[in-house]
């Protein structure tokens, strides 16, 4: 392929525009499941909808009632299309297909037919619909599946607030231009607006918050005010974050991160985020909690959207409380986006059943320690129970929880599972029994986060390649001897 060839492929076949349609007639000629499509999508528009067939399929007669719109119940005549302002040819015949779209270029009208795009005037794109915020995605017919998975990542980077905060930007608009004298300063002020907390008050749910803030910076017009994300991360598979934390990710000035979020997540952030990282690991705390409280506080009292980037869920052994308590404490606005907690992801990747019906009904999260570094006395009666506990940054702590377990009366023979890295790719599953987990300290070749799954319904899991609890304790005793 020459240079001048692969700069024509290069090239679009067509223009990309946007119809006016409010208020104006569109016609749909068919009756068949296309016709329905075509319907279910202009219902997503204020125009005018008719449908032109003689008989109509009830998915046809549904989307219409949807939409709102007129069944016109007569076999296609060109005159019928007068006065519209697009015509669809939708009976799934070539023949019929071919003489609505002549018709309609006769009368001057744009004219689609459904899956021929050799007929066709216009394309119809895979459509985001953020009213008055519209976005279209064509593939000019060639790849129409491409587009819609276009679309469906499009749509996680919009929230469905984007139109709130269009409209909410119309409405300071005349404001701002009597206000702010010049076209530079302008802009600036419309690009503060549309990075500020206004687009996550909104987000949130709190409108009035949202257009306080709005009112805020037009007042001021200097200091912006910060806001705060506590995101969770999940467990540290790219594809198991949350699309409102990829999102937040791409607006943040700055990550604040744990040692245990990877950096594969840390980079799905704006390039040009500063990255602060609070590694906070058992035994070695770079960072005090106290410390990265008051980093969150700075950098949002400089006017900084700030992410709070923490493995798993935040609410759930992340300490958010903590952060939540300064936060307000210091004024700053805050949101939090929940995150994969660990024991679920564990549990998903492993294929292990934390509640099973008649057998385990509770479910229980605990850590290995409690606050003065004891391991915690209460499992033992809930195990006992019949729940399923689910034990965090336990593998230190193996043993003590093993005994503490035996000795109020849960079986020997109880089923439990240790997963290493869950949910990541150098997960790896340990399987056995409640007298095998007090081996499973001493293992010194397991080095990532473990979390350890207790009780009845484990033994229900599908574990087919999962290594033995006492796999390393019978290997030193084969050296030994």
């Amino acid at each position: 392929m020459t240079r001048q060839d692969d700069a024509a492929n290069r090239k679009l076949a067509v223009f990309p525009t946007f119809h006016k349609v409010e208020g104006r007639r569109v016609v749909v000629v068919g009756s068949a499941e296309e016709a329905a499509a075509k319907v279910r999508l202009l219902a997503e528009t204020r125009a005018r909808i008719e449908v032109i067939a003689p008989r109509i399929k009830p998915a046809v007669a549904a989307a219409l009632d949807t939409a709102g719109g007129v069944w016109v119940r007569a076999r296609f005549q060109p005159g019928l299309l007068e006065g519209a302002a697009l015509v669809f040819a939708a009976s799934g015949e070539e023949r019929q297909d071919t003489a609505v779209v002549e018709a309609a270029r006769k009368l001057g009208i744009p004219a689609n037919a459904v899956d021929r795009p050799e007929l066709c005037d216009f394309y119809v794109g895979a459509l985001v619909n953020r009213a008055p915020v519209a976005i279209a995605i064509t593939s000019t017919g060639v790849g129409p599946v491409l587009a819609r998975h276009i679309r469906a990542r499009i749509e996680a980077l919009l929230p469905r607030e984007t139109g709130d905060l269009a409209r909410l930007a119309e409405s300071f608009r005349d404001t701002v231009a009597r206000v702010i004298v010049g076209a530079a300063e302008r802009r600036r002020f419309w690009a503060r607006f549309f990075s500020s907390p206004v687009a996550a008050h909104l987000q949130a749910g709190r409108p009035d918050v949202a257009r306080a803030e709005a009112q805020r910076l037009l007042n001021s017009r200097s200091d912006d005010a910060g806001f705060v994300w506590l995101v969770g991360a999940g467990p540290g598979a790219e594809d198991l974050l949350t699309l409102r934390a990829q999102r937040v990710l791409q607006e943040a000035d700055v990550i604040v991160h744990d040692a245990l979020v990877p950096g594969e997540v840390i980079a799905m952030g704006r390039r040009d985020a500063e990255r602060i990282a609070v590694g906070k690991r058992k035994g070695a705390h770079s960072v005090s909690q106290a410390q990265i409280n008051a980093i969150l506080v700075r950098e949002a009292a400089l006017g900084r959207r700030v992410v709070r980037l923490k493995a798993g869920d935040p609410l759930v052994f992340g300490r958010a409380g903590e952060e939540m308590a300064a936060l307000r404490e210091a004024g700053v606005a805050y949101d939090i986006v929940p995150g994969v907690t660990a024991a679920l992801a564990a549990a998903a990747s492993a294929r292990i059943p934390l509640t099973l019906r008649g057998i385990a009904s509770d479910l229980v999260f605990a850590t290995g320690h409690d606050r003065s570094g004891d391991t915690l006395p209460g499992w033992a009666g809930l195990a006992m129970g019949g729940a399923t506990v689910a034990v965090y940054m336990g593998r230190s702590v193996a043993a003590r929880v093993a005994e503490r377990l035996a000795e109020a009366g849960l079986a020997a023979e109880t089923p439990v599972v240790v997963v290493e890295n869950a949910a990541q790719r150098g997960e790896t599953l340990y399987a056995g029994t409640l007298c095998d987990l007090a081996a499973f300290e001493g293992r010194d070749d397991v080095t990532g986060p473990a979390l350890i799954v207790i009780g009845k319904a484990v033994g229900h899991a599908d574990l087919p390649e999962s290594q033995p609890l006492r796999a390393m304790l019978a290997s030193r005793a084969v050296a030994a001897a």
